[in-house]
């Protein structure tokens, strides 16, 4: 049964489980429910990838938010205004140590 799966096919495949151009190889002894289960897992796999490389994109861009709230904060507990830097940590306990340089 060395197949490949595309996610495109209407033949009875695992059509919707993977992206459109992933294929799958399924060993020759898998049945069915074997051959769902490798598919579906595979899937999984490749969606949290998408959601992780989403979320990181996400993170990088949202820095400017961050930096202008961390100002704030310094402005709100240490009673001065502060420009925070593009290259600032963006680790919070980094930051935290390091706002008597801003």
């Amino acid at each position: 049964m060395t197949a490949q799966h595309q996610s495109t096919a209407d033949d009875g495949s695992f059509g919707g489980v993977l992206p459109p151009g992933v294929d799958v190889d399924i060993p020759d002894d898998a049945d069915a429910d074997e051959a769902a289960a490798i598919v579906a897992a595979i899937g999984a796999h490749l969606h949290d990838q998408a959601l992780a490389a989403v979320a990181a994109a996400e993170d990088e861009e949202s820095w400017d938010d961050r930096r202008w709230a961390f100002g704030g904060r310094i402005r709100e507990q240490q009673q001065r205004h502060v420009r925070v830097p593009r290259d600032a940590p963006t680790d919070p306990w980094s930051a935290a140590g390091r706002t008597d340089r801003f």
